[in-house]
């Protein structure tokens, strides 16, 4: 090695380069020596774990299921983790450490002496992360939820990056302060839920009494950032609580019925009631005392609020599931033996579960309009808030949420007869998006509401139904972040809570390649119930965050195509419901094309059906009125729909195609996900040529062109071929079931009734 600068700068210069050649070797040398002993530590660092404390408040339930999250994480990724007291945290060492901490108070004088930065006015549930390059990490929250949720996106991290690496300073607050599930829950044939004539609740019955069930259940919940869980069961007093005053209330063991449901039996007519036929035939699956049902839920609650969740029962009225006959009971409004009953479980049920955050109330289904005293507020008062006042008389420092559901009632009844006297928090729930929260992500049904919540300064728990999407795995984060946001102010808002009253979100129960045990709906479809809880808590989460969950979810795959796949796919059953709206339950399920009451919804149906009120949306007779007139036609016409399906269909199967194609070894869930992608898309498909053929056939009949009759028959069986496709699909996937607010979904006896939309079209005159 030559260096020129020595003759460059004259004689009296060659010492001084001789110099920097010395030096410039001894640099070289050194960067070697450094270079090669890096080396040899990172070899060590692989061979040998590194070293973690966990340091945090072991009696805290939410912090110490952080702190575990936190813990499998790293040692999931080579690290070694100890867990120690809060109490007697100590300088880490050579360790690294983490510390979750409730306030900065504890770990305020630490804070400063590792120079990091303190923190302070966080709001409830919210957290902050504070690290030094010194190997210090302090995940702080307002309150136990919030260190919890802290600590769970912590773990994610470490999850998602490998390690610590992606651990950086942040803030969080909640979006939506309360962000809950409706989960109607059969608890025995005696006190089913709303509606239990599905093969959804016939298959769950026992898994409510499986303590391993709600484990998992709300393990899952936590993780997703869910802090309430409301139980839906119109009678659910006998199987939970013991009445020292009506001893043959209480029901022993865990009963189900020996008939087979079907939506046409008289047994299962009406889902408001236990009926004769279903009591005489009744079966045991599991044997329990009333001690031990007491105690299980006692159980299921302390698990609950280790986890951060508030549970809260709600229920129809009137409606004495069980107990009609005994004592005089009966389910007439102005039976003052069923009021006196009624407010002595309430009130033992407040006794019996002292963290039973609420009681919830709906003021309809079996309720007589009266204007007298036994009117449906003041009934509801007379049973729930006396019930409620009269544990309070006991335990005077408890505090009952009440839910007042604004269904076949008021809220000027309401708010007169029963909010005005409760003397704890009082919220109203509303039906948001109708039956149907897969349609538009701006539902217009809440505006007359609105005002009156503002007059009486109320706010709403906004219940999301979900009565859609039972089978196929859902997935479009940008559809969950347009309705979240478009929720109403937070001085409207008290929470969300979303699921469904015609299936029952327990475990699967219809899978061909089913887990052992079955796998737990949470846990099938933990995307969409992921969407729905992490937007709900952080609305800016973008879409770079859900490519990384879905790479560490699915490594063997391209994130961004599946991303793409999965959200194009999702949008392709809200549109067909904005475009053919009805609003309640049994009017409509999309994955059959059927409602509960005519059947399946042939092409004509597809004419006469308007769209949802606000969407944007043209029906087939007022597209075809202007178009013969000549009148400018704005977009949402449906052809535009169809072309718009199609668009879905067409990407999504593209995307799914690339991936399948692309991936080498594919594990079960990934190519499960795959194929209900590809299942929905056939489905857009299908709706995309039956809505062409609707065009076609109503063009027909008032012009009696003859090619447009052509074109519906051509249009129609394009359509079968793709019902077909979905069929197939859908059969290779899952077994047929019974929907409780329909029918039987069953895709290949379907088909029967897609064949003869084509009979429809070729008949026409």
């Amino acid at each position: 090695m030559k260096y020129k600068w020595a003759s460059r700068h004259g004689q009296g210069n060659k010492m001084k380069g001789h110099r920097m050649w010395i030096r410039v070797h001894v640099n070289v040398l050194l960067c070697c020596a450094i270079l090669l002993g890096a080396t040899a530590v990172s070899a060590e660092v692989q061979r040998t774990p590194r070293s973690v404390e966990i340091w945090h408040d072991l009696a805290s339930g939410p912090i110490s299921f952080a702190a575990r999250q936190i813990a499998e994480a790293l040692q999931a990724n080579g690290y070694s983790v100890s867990r120690k007291s809060l109490k007697r945290m100590s300088d880490t060492g050579q360790s690294l450490g983490i510390v979750l901490a409730v306030s900065d108070a504890d770990v305020r004088k630490e804070l400063a002496r590792y120079g990091a930065r303190s923190v302070s006015k966080l709001a409830p549930q919210g957290y902050g992360i504070r690290t030094t390059g010194r190997g210090r990490y302090w995940i702080i929250g307002a309150d136990e939820r919030g260190t919890m949720y802290g600590g769970l996106d912590v773990a994610e991290l470490v999850r998602i990056e490998k390690g610590l690496s992606g651990v950086t300073e942040k803030e969080h607050k909640p979006s939506i302060l309360r962000r809950g599930i409706k989960f109607n829950i059969p608890l025995d044939a005696r006190t089913p839920s709303y509606d239990d004539t599905g093969d959804a609740a016939q298959n769950n019955y026992v898994e409510m009494w499986n303590f391993a069930f709600w484990q998992e259940f709300l393990d899952d919940m936590a993780r997703y950032r869910y802090n309430t869980l409301t139980l839906w069961n119109p009678h659910p007093f006998p199987s939970l609580i013991k009445l020292e005053k009506y001893p043959d209330v209480a029901l022993e063991d865990i009963c189900v019925t020996t008939l087979t449901p079907t939506y046409e039996s008289g047994a299962w007519r009406d889902p408001m009631f236990v009926s004769p036929d279903v009591l005489k035939n009744l079966r045991v699956v599991k044997k329990m005392t009333m001690d031990e049902k007491i105690e299980f839920w006692r159980r299921v609650m302390r698990y609950a609020k280790n986890r951060g969740i508030d549970i809260y029962f709600i229920t129809w009225n009137v409606l004495m599931n069980s107990v009609e006959g005994k004592y005089g009971i009966t389910n007439d409004q102005d039976n003052l033996k069923t009021i006196a009953y009624l407010r002595e479980s309430v009130r033992e049920m407040i006794l019996t579960y002292p963290l039973l955050a609420g009681i919830g109330v709906t003021a309809g289904e079996n309720m007589k309009q009266r204007n007298d005293e036994f009117s449906k507020e003041k009934w509801l008062w007379k049973t729930y808030g006396m019930g409620i006042l009269d544990a309070k008389k006991e335990q005077p420092d408890r505090s009952v949420r009440f839910i007042h559901r604004v269904w076949q009632t008021g809220m000027g009844e309401v708010m007169k007869d029963f909010g005005a006297g409760y003397p704890d928090p009082f919220e109203v729930s509303f039906k948001y998006a109708r039956a149907h929260m897969y349609s538009s992500p701006k539902p217009p049904f809440s505006k007359s509401l609105l005002k009156e919540m503002a007059q009486h300064k109320v706010k709403c728990w906004w219940n999301l139904r979900n009565d859609d999407i039972f089978n196929f795995r859902w997935g479009d984060p940008e559809y969950v972040r347009a309705f979240l946001s478009n929720l109403p102010p937070e001085e409207l808002t008290a929470g969300y809570h979303m699921g469904s009253d015609g299936y029952v979100w327990a475990r699967e129960f219809t899978s061909l390649e089913p887990e052992t045990p079955r796998q737990l709906e949470i846990e099938k479809h933990w995307y969409k119930f992921m969407l729905w809880g992490r937007l709900g808590y952080d609305l800016e989460l973008q879409r770079d965050f859900f490519e990384k969950v879905l790479l560490m979810r699915f490594p063997e795959a391209e994130a961004t195509s599946l991303y793409d796949a999965w959200a194009t796919a999702s949008k392709i059953v809200p549109l067909v419901n904005r475009f053919h709206w009805c609003n309640w339950d049994f009017m409509w399920a999309v994955e059959g094309c059927f409602d509960q009451r005519k059947g399946f919804h042939t092409v004509r149906d597809f004419i006469t059906t308007k769209p949802m009120q606000d969407s944007g949306l043209m029906s087939i007779p007022e597209y075809l009125v202007r178009r013969l007139q000549n009148r400018p036609i704005e977009s949402g016409t449906p052809d535009h729909v169809a072309e718009e399906l199609k668009e879905y269909a067409r990407a999504s199967l593209r995307e799914v195609g690339a991936i399948r194609s692309g991936t080498t070894q594919m594990s079960k869930e990934l190519r499960l996900t795959l194929a209900d992608i590809e299942a929905m898309s056939h489905l857009g498909n299908y709706y995309a040529s039956k809505i062409l053929g609707a065009i076609q056939l109503h063009s027909f009949e008032q012009s009696h062109d003859p090619e447009n009759k052509v074109a519906a028959v051509r249009d129609l069986l394009e359509a079968q071929k793709h019902w077909q496709e979905y069929a197939a699909v859908a059969n290779s996937l899952y077994r047929p079931q019974l929907l409780a607010r329909t029918r039987e979904l069953d895709w290949t006896k379907i088909l029967d009734d897609v064949k003869n939309d084509v009979e429809i079209a070729r008949s026409a005159e």
